[in-house]
Formats: C-alpha cells, structure tokens, sequence
C-alpha cells in the first residue's frame, strides 16, 4: 500500500507540474488542441473562464461562484490558489447497457482548482472547481469541501456563458414546470422581445423568471464553421439549471429553479454540483454524435444489468390521445373517489383499458414481434384526476371492473409479451413515494418489467415544480426504487435528463418535450429536438403515425399531423431510444402493410452511428449499424423539401446489401398529401451514391441487408 500512495503522490507532483500558468492564469487543452479553457483569478479574486476554438473565442471571460444565505453570502470573490492546479490526461472507453454505439470513447483533459478566502467572520472558506477539455466541448463543475459546518444554502449561482457574438439560438423559454414548446429560432439579442410579445404572437409562454429566460439544451450557431450547445450533465440532489440571458453583453447566467421560499439548493457537504457543459464543433453533426454529456456522468451503479433490455411497445395510448376512447371507466357527474362504487357504476363505453380491447391490441402486437404492451387507464381515479390538485387520486394497484389484471398478464404472457404498467401520479409526489413500493412489488408479481410514469399537472405540496431540488430527489429515488425491483423507468413529464442513464440504465426514456399527442406540432420539430432535447438521453417521442387525418378516425378531432409516412418511418432513426413506440392503432397498420414491415425490423439497440448530415431546424440524415446482425439503417427527416445525394462510404468495402427504400412520393407532403410513399429496392455497396428526396415534413428509411 505504501508504494502505491507513492505512485499516486508522483503522478499528482506530475500533473501539477504540466499546468501552464501565466500569472493566475492557468490553461488547460482538449487532446486534440483545437480547444482551449482558461482559468483565471482577477485582481478582486473573481474566478473566471473563457474558451477558444480553433484559435477563436467562443466563450468569453465568464465569472462564477455562489451566493449562500447566512451574515456573509460571497461566494464568488477574495479568493485565492489554495495550492497549486492539478491537471490529469484521460483516455478510456467504456461500453454502455444500450446505447448508439458499442463503444464510447472517454477522453479529455482535467483540471482541478483549489480556492480559498476568509469570511468576514474569520472563518476559511474553500471552493474546488473541475474542468474538463474533451475534443468535442468543456465541462465545469463545483466541489464544495466540508469546512466547519455540515450544510449549505445556495440561494444563487453565478455560472456565466459569454457568447463570443449575436448568434442563432434554437430555445423555448424558461419554465419550472414544462419542456412541453415548439422551439424558437432567433438571434440572442431578440429573445427578450419574443417572450414580451409571446401572447400577442400567440405563443403559449410561461416565463417563469425572466424574458431573457431560456432552457437548457440550448442549441447555437454562430458562422458555417462554429456550433455550440450549453447543457448540464449529472444533476443529482440540486436544482434544474435554466439560462438567463443579459441581451446587452449577451451573456447568459445560470438561473436554478427555486424552492418555494425562494433559495436553490441546500446540500450537505462535500457537496458536488452538476456538470455545466458547453458543446463546441465546426459542424452540425458534431453537436448530434457527441457523448460528452454520458461521460461526465458516473458509471453504471448496477453490477448486474441483464434485466434491462431495449423495448420495442405499442399501447391503446393514441386512440385515447385522439379522443377515439377515454382514460375513464365512466363518465359520472359528482365524482368522488372516496365514495365511489365503481361495482354499481354505469361504463361510459369508450373505456381503451377494457379487458378485449387490450387482448385485440396484445395479439396484433404478439403477432408483429413487438415486446410489450403499454396500457394506460387500467386503473382506477380516472374520473377526478386531471387539474384537481388533490393529493390522493391513484393507489397504482387497483383496476376497473372491466379490466382483467391477471388475466391479460397471463395471456400477453402466452403470446411472448409482456404488458407495460403506467403510474399516473397526477403530480402528487407524497402520494406516489407512499405507494411506490407497493406498485412495483404488484408489478414484480404479474410479471411487469417497465413502468411509464406521468407528472401531469402542478406539483403537490403546492408551491413545489417540476425541476427545483425536491422534485429532482424524487425522481431519482422512483428510478433507484424502481432498479430495487429490477424495473425499467419511462418517466414522462420529469425533468430533462442529463446524462444519469449511464448510471442508471434502467432510465430508459423521458418525454420532458413535445411530443406527438401534440399532434399539430410544425414540420421543423423533429430536425430540432435531436440538437436539443436528445442531447441529455432519449425521448419517448412516440413515433409511427400513419393516419394523419385524426378527424377520420375520431370524431370531433380536427388535428392533422404534420408528417409524411416516410418521415415516421424515419424519425425511428434520427431520434435515438432504446424504448420506441409504435402509436397508431392496428387497424392503420394493416391498411399499409408494406410500410409497417419497416417499423417491424427496424432494432432499437446499436452498435454503430453515424451521423452524416444535418443542420437543426431543416434536416437529420444518420446511419446506424443493428447490434445483432451486420445489417445497416439509414433515415433522415427535413423541415421542408431538400434533396440530398446520399454516399454510402461507411459500409465495408467489397460487401454487397440488398437496400429496402421507403420514400416520399414525389407528390407527397405532410400538410397537403402526408401519406403518398414508394418502396423499391436494390443493390448498395460502399460506392454507391443514391439521390434522396425528403417532402416538406417528409423523410425516408433504408434497411440493408448484408448479401455476402
């Protein structure tokens, strides 16, 4: 043990040593060189970074620290080096429970800083600050040592990004409580104006702190040559970052979601912030293959992971979205829960959940090779849920009359799928830990394996949301709990994710956006999302509409959505996950066969992605290697109508596939003619260059199957 400790002392006194200071400056540079940080200490003992990229700055100096309540709140100022800079070379790879790749190659250059100051009481105060330059972006996160007492109020961050110019942004205000927006796209400096002028221009902005107010993932552009993107990595027991932006500097400045008495964060110390991340790469597809967000998270925490397997579902959840059927089992006036008998109660008749309907959709997706069944509205509350605000409304363990819990687990299971439990909690965070052990020990006993959770509606106690620190507690306990009873987590509604599902891989979706039960969302949405949202882990975004006209099959719904059959059977690559929906009902399959075959064969685990085209808010092209087979996919999706000469050069050479092409008609278009496609086939090898046409809101998908 002795020569160990040697060794390690050595290697600190080496790294110590290859920090480049100038004055208090110290710089630190990504494995390639291409990016630089700086860290600096100015005259009044303000910490502060900047970046360049390229030789280019892309963030300026930007200050950063604390405030903390108590006599003297600084906590970003009078310090100095507590000793020298320690800076340390890492290169591994690492292989995730599912993922796009195999593979995920760790590489970067740290640096630790040690501050110290005394208070205005005497007392010392220390601030630790990690850096970390990979070739794609840098990270920064907060380490506050113990130092005297056992916790800590924050009641601001002072994490600055400062924007080298005016550049374009895709972003949706700040909220606490909803990602749920289309995106903006504007110049920085007329973010302010747009939130002012939401209501007049008919947005639905909630703008909770700010009107220069934004969310994390942000995406950037800046010249042809400079995309950036500002996220957090890693949240645990603190706050949601949002941005606020000063449109005069154009420097955005971390805003935590509060709790209701206005503070941040309190934590217990040593205490560890998330990650702050600024993503940096010269083209668009940089910004979409980047792992630097999974890496700056933990390890996996489980030693055993052979439970958790990517899910292809289908569910009754659409036709309930499109109003075709309901949640509820009746439509009583007067409800009450506490009273109810639900025995003597008169069935509305157009409950989804019902015992045959559910056989109907578990034989249709048994047939198809689909893996589990969604079913929502299966128990219980229904009736008295949605904006009531009470505290108790589901117990998550009791059905209605008309569906048969056991029966249809044996029978999913007799067909070789398994039907996947939805928790409801309608906000009530209390209500749900009370019952959570209780739900999934009925789940672990029927044979469940996955869980969709929903936090619909204000968060209960009031005064609590969706993102501050109470709320991000909780969702990781579920994810924890559920993990004890070996349960996979689709938690819908939570806050964006940041990375945690490579340490929890049983996190395997969120929703935390627009999705399609917004069914008139624009035709750019899904070239954006995969720039923003997507960028802290996958979506469950729900894809694989085919009946556009959502009136034709439920009365009274005059929505249309915007998408052509080929961008659905696209977005099933551009929009990774290892848990994918196939929405429509079984009857809009069978109309068109030939088009579902791709739905059916396309996996939803990897081993290789490549991302070859895109720019957020036009179009996505990528190509993806099946996990379990040699064969390839590509897809793409585009806002408006593009053209794109698709090369072929990943593929081996000498290895012939034979390509299934689905395709927009040349007459198809997502408003006017969304479900006009065409299917050829033919021969592809590495040389192959093939010219592809993707309609307003349109796309295409390509399966190749190795011939030799």
């Amino acid at each position: 043990m002795r020569h160990l400790l040697s060794i390690a002392a050595i290697s600190a006194i080496l790294a110590m040593q290859g920090c480049k200071q100038t004055g208090s400056d110290c710089v630190v540079s990504s494995p390639d060189g291409n990016i630089r940080l700086t860290f600096a200490l100015n005259g009044d003992g303000k910490p502060s970074y900047s970046v360049t990229f390229n030789g280019d700055t892309v963030v300026r100096p930007s200050l950063m620290g604390f405030e903390v309540s108590g006599e003297d709140p600084d906590f970003r100022s009078g310090f100095k080096f507590a000793s020298r800079p320690v800076m340390e070379d890492v290169d591994s790879v690492w292989v995730p429970v599912w993922g796009e790749n195999d593979t995920i190659v760790n590489r970067y250059q740290s640096l630790r800083v040690a501050l110290e100051k005394k208070a205005s009481d005497g007392t010392q105060r220390r601030l630790d600050i990690d850096f970390r330059v990979y070739d794609d972006g840098i990270a920064f996160r907060y380490l506050i040592p113990a130092q005297g007492n056992d916790s800590l109020t924050i009641t601001e961050e002072y994490s600055e990004f400062a924007m080298p110019a005016d550049l374009t942004a895709w972003w949706i205000p700040g909220d606490y409580d909803t990602q749920e927006y289309e995106y903006n796209r504007s110049r920085l400096s007329e973010i302010r104006g747009i939130n002012e002028n939401a209501d007049k221009l008919g947005n639905v902005s909630q703008t909770a702190f700010s009107p220069g107010g934004v969310q994390t993932s942000l995406m950037l552009k800046g010249s042809d040559s400079l995309y950036m993107n500002i996220h957090e990595a890693a949240l645990v027991d603190y706050p949601a970052m949002h941005l606020d932006l000063d449109d005069t500097t154009l420097t955005f400045r971390s805003w935590l979601t509060p709790m209701p008495d206005g503070t941040k964060a309190t934590v217990a110390l040593p205490f560890r912030t998330p990650w702050r991340v600024v993503m940096i790469g010269d083209e668009a597809t940089d910004i979409l293959a980047t792992d630097i967000i999974y890496n700056l998270n933990d390890p996996t925490k489980f030693e055993d992971t052979s439970w958790i397997t990517p899910v292809k579902y289908m569910g009754v959840w659409w036709e309930m979205i499109t109003g075709k059927s309901s949640w509820s089992y009746t439509d009583a006036e007067n409800f009450d829960l506490a009273t109810f008998d639900y025995t003597k109660a008169r069935p509305n008749g157009r409950h989804a959940a019902n015992t045959a309907n559910v056989k109907r959709y578990i034989d249709f997706a048994a047939a198809n090779g689909f893996d589990q069944l969604l079913i929502e509205g299966w128990n219980t509350g229904w009736e008295d849920w949605f904006g009531k605000e009470k505290e108790f409304v589901f117990d998550f363990v009791t059905p209605y009359p008309d569906f048969d819990l056991k029966g249809l687990n044996d029978y999913a299971h007799s067909k070789g799928i398994r039907l996947m439990m939805h928790h409801e909690t309608s906000g009530s965070i209390p209500n749900y830990e009370q019952w959570m052990d209780t739900a999934y020990t009925l789940m672990n006993n029927y044979g469940y394996n996955a869980v969709k959770s929903g936090y619909v509606g204000n968060i209960l106690p009031k005064g609590q949301n969706h993102y501050n620190q109470q709320s991000i507690r909780h969702y990781l306990n579920a994810i924890r709990k559920a993990a004890d009873h070996k349960i996979m987590v689709n938690a819908h509604e939570a806050v964006r994710p940041t990375g945690l599902a490579r340490t929890y891989p049983n996190l395997v979706g969120n929703e935390s956006a627009l999705g399609t039960e917004y069914q008139n969302m624009s035709t750019a949405h899904e070239t954006i999302l995969p720039f923003t949202r997507l960028k802290g882990g996958p979506m469950d975004f729900t894809p694989g509409i085919f009946r556009t006209d959502l009136g034709s099959f439920a009365p009274g719904n005059k929505e249309h959505k915007r998408a052509t059959t080929a961008n659905q059977l696209g977005v099933y690559l551009t929009m990774y996950s290892p848990l994918q929906m196939a929405a429509d009902l079984p009857e809009h399959y069978m109309e068109k066969a030939d088009a579902f075959q791709f739905i059916k064969d396309v996996p939803v685990d990897w081993s290789k992605s490549r991302y070859i085209a895109a720019e957020p808010g036009e179009y996505i092209i990528v190509a993806r290697r099946d996990k379990n087979s040699p064969d390839w996919y590509v897809g793409g999706v585009a806002n408006e109508p593009t053209d794109y000469k698709l090369s072929f050069d990943f593929l081996p050479q000498g290895t012939t596939y034979e390509a299934t092409i689905y395709a927009d008609a040349p007459e198809a278009d997502a408003i006017t003619n969304p479900e006009a496609y065409v299917i050829t086939t033919g021969e592809i090898d590495a040389d192959t260059t093939l010219p592809i046409h993707m309609a307003r809101g349109g796309g295409f998908a390509i399966r190749l199957q190795q011939k030799n």
